[in-house]
């Protein structure tokens, strides 16, 4: 990074508390199942499993689409038409792997009407629903089937009658680009905030963290960003090399924005092993 660099980067912090602010939408947000004592206690007859897919979260709140962090999404008046005024909870999707496109179409402020008829909304929940998630499932499907649109579907949920089933989904969807899956407790109400009735397991742990520097590169990387120096929500402050591209290391995340990284389990010090840098977060 140059000296303007620098300087461009302190005067947008310095305004960011100024022109950003929202409010996180209502959201229930998945917990962590990664352990066989995560999954040892569970009876797995009692909850519906889905891909987790790798889009954007995306709340339709019966007028508005907006994030996961409350912020306006632009999207073509053709996509969002006659939409039911209850609100949805689900993920704007292209595809397997393609998270980068789906979130750069979604963070535009002029919807580039071409883009987005590649664009999917896959909704697993009805937020607002008085019932349990059965029953909010039962409802979701009439609601999507009287509108009947292509690009607006109900995520897939299965049973799964073993931990070995659960195994050979989480195999299956992996080996085929995918995230992960998505348990969901099935008789339970929709809670806003973090819930043991959602889960998520994956075959890898992701966390999410804020840049606070960054460590030079040298190299084939002299002149660009080698690492980044971040801290999760832990506290822990580590660095993140592995997963930068080449353009994000000339361009690096601004300080203060919040990223997420994967990694394999924790070092003997509980810092995270083999952390590697994965996305920008959206909002």
């Amino acid at each position: 990074m140059n000296h303007d660099t620098c300087l461009l980067l302190g005067a947008t912090l310095a305004l960011a508390p100024a022109i950003i602010s929202a409010a996180p939408a209502p959201l229930m947000l998945a917990n962590d199942a990664q352990t066989d004592a995560d999954l040892s206690s569970l009876d797995l007859t009692q909850y519906s499993v889905s891909e987790k897919l790798d889009g954007v979260r995306a709340y339709w709140n019966g007028q508005h689409l907006l994030s996961r962090g409350g912020y306006p999404i632009s999207a073509p008046t053709w996509f969002t038409r006659n939409w039911p005024d209850t609100p949805m909870d689900g993920e704007l999707w292209i595809g397997r792997g393609r998270f980068a496109e789906v979130s750069a179409i979604s963070r535009s402020y002029t919807p580039d009407d071409v883009l987005w008829r590649q664009v999917r909304y896959r909704v697993f929940d009805l937020p607002s629903h008085p019932a349990t998630f059965d029953q909010r499932q039962r409802a979701l499907g009439q609601h999507l089937e009287q509108l009947n649109l292509p690009w607006v579907k109900i995520v897939e949920q299965r049973m799964m009658n073993s931990r070995a089933q659960l195994e050979a989904y989480l195999a299956q969807v992996s080996t085929q680009g995918g995230e992960g899956l998505m348990l969901q407790r099935r008789n339970a109400f929709y809670h806003i905030g973090r819930s043991n009735n959602q889960l998520k397991y994956k075959q890898y742990q992701d966390k999410e963290a804020t840049v606070t520097g960054y460590l030079p590169g040298s190299g084939k990387y002299e002149g660009m960003v080698g690492a980044l120096r971040v801290e999760n929500d832990a506290g822990q402050q580590f660095s993140l090399g592995a997963g930068l591209s080449d353009a994000q290391r000339r361009d690096p995340p601004p300080l203060g924005s919040r990223v997420t990284y994967r990694y394999n389990g924790l070092t003997a010090n509980k810092l995270p092993r083999f952390a590697r840098f994965l996305r920008i977060r959206p909002d």
